[in-house]
């Protein structure tokens, strides 16, 4: 199934935080975060969005952002661009 967001909102895929710590203390499921981190799987319509965040970006979003959708049994969301904190540069 393909989701084309509209207007200022993105698709994101959230990635999952590391589950061990540098020291290599595994971190079980009950004490993790939120992911805040995700992966741009789609843009919306808005010109000036599709300029600044582009498919395949990643960024750091808010905590409690957006809608949890499943597409295919994977876990999305679909946030606005005031949720966008900053994009990832590698």
């Amino acid at each position: 199934m393909k989701v084309k967001p509209i207007d200022e909102r993105i698709l994101i895929k959230p990635l999952e935080p590391e589950n061990k710590t540098a020291s290599g203390i595994i971190i079980p499921d009950t004490a993790k975060e939120k992911p805040i981190i995700g992966l741009v799987i789609a843009v919306g319509t808005d010109e000036e969005l599709q300029k600044l965040i582009k498919v395949g970006d990643k960024i750091v979003f808010a905590k409690y952002a957006g809608e949890e959708i499943t597409i295919d049994g994977v876990e999305h969301k679909i946030i606005q661009r005031s949720d966008v904190l900053a994009i990832i540069e590698e």
